[in-house]
C-alpha cells in the first residue's frame, strides 16, 4: 500500500501532482454566459414587504362594517319552500350565481317536477343567520343556509311557506309575529333549490321592516321601531332555529 501511494502521488518526472485529474492542463479562460435581461428581484420571498405594517391584515377590516358580527343557530334535517314574499320581504339566492356566507353559494332554482330527488331530512342541515345589528337605513337580511351532507345531489324547498321565518319583538308579552314569511307570500308554489352533494347553499330573504298580517290582510300601520327582535325559522323535520338582532335608533 505504501508503494502504491508513492506511485499515485509522484509524477513521471518525480514532481508532486497538483491534484488535477488525468494530468489535464488548466483551463486558460472561462467565457461568461449571457446576462439576465430581466430586472433584479427586489422583494423578499413570500410577497411580504420588510416594512412593519401596523395593520397586518389581521384586524378584521375586511369583515362586515357596522354589523358587529352575525348571530344564528342551526343544523339538522329538513327541506324548505318558496322564498319570495310580498309581506315586506324579497329573496335572493334562487339564481345560479354568487358566493354567500362562509363560502356558501346561492342555490340554483329547479322546477318542482325536476328529476332530482328531494333531500332527505337526515342529509340536510339548516342554519339561520342574521347580523347582530342594523342601522336606521339598513335593510335586515335573513340567511337560510342549507348543507347537503349526503353523497348525492338533491333539491330542497326553501320557500316562505315551508321554511317559515317570523320576526317578533323581544320585549313583547305575546309571541305574535310582527312579520312572517307565510303571511302573504307572492307565490303559492314551492321554491326548490339544487344542492350538490357535500355542498352548502344560502337563500337570502330581505326584510324592509314593514309589518305583515295573516292571509294578506292589511297590516298595522308603520314599520318596525328601533329595538331588539327575535328571528325564528321553522321547517318540517327540523328543530326550530332562532337568532336575534337589533334595529338601532341612529
Amino acid at each position: 500500500m505504501l508503494i502504491a501511494w508513492a506511485v499515485t502521488t509522484t509524477g513521471s518526472n518525480g514532481t508532486k501532482d497538483d491534484g488535477k485529474p488525468g494530468g489535464s492542463d488548466p483551463v486558460e479562460s472561462i467565457t461568461p454566459g449571457p446576462g439576465s435581461s430581466g430586472p433584479a428581484i427586489s422583494q423578499q420571498p413570500g410577497g411580504r414587504d420588510e416594512s412593519d405594517d401596523s395593520d397586518g391584515g389581521s384586524d378584521g377590516s375586511n369583515g362586515d362594517s357596522g354589523s358587529g358580527g352575525d348571530t344564528g343557530e342551526g343544523s339538522g334535517g329538513g327541506t324548505g319552500s318558496d322564498g319570495t314574499s310580498t309581506g315586506g320581504a324579497d329573496t335572493a339566492g334562487a339564481g345560479g350565481g354568487g358566493t354567500g356566507s362562509g363560502g356558501a353559494t346561492a342555490g340554483r332554482q329547479v322546477p318542482a317536477n325536476s328529476p332530482l330527488p328531494a333531500c332527505k331530512p337526515g342529509a340536510l342541515e339548516l342554519t339561520l343567520r342574521t347580523k347582530v345589528s342594523y342601522g336606521p337605513d339598513d335593510r335586515p337580511t335573513f340567511e337560510i343556509i342549507a348543507r347537503n351532507t349526503s353523497s348525492a345531489t338533491c333539491k330542497a324547498d326553501l320557500g316562505p311557506k315551508n321554511v317559515v321565518l317570523t320576526v317578533t319583538e323581544a320585549s313583547a308579552e305575546s309571541d305574535d309575529a310582527i312579520w312572517s314569511s307565510k303571511h302573504c307570500p307572492s307565490t303559492e308554489g314551492p321554491l326548490f333549490l339544487q344542492i350538490p352533494a357535500g355542498a352548502t347553499i344560502v337563500h337570502t330573504v330581505d326584510w324592509n321592516r314593514a309589518r305583515s298580517a295573516p292571509n294578506c290582510a292589511t297590516p298595522p300601520p308603520g314599520k318596525a321601531a328601533p329595538g331588539t327582535y327575535l328571528l325564528e325559522a321553522k321547517a318540517p323535520d327540523t328543530p326550530i332555529r332562532r337568532a336575534s338582532f337589533v334595529l338601532k335608533k341612529d
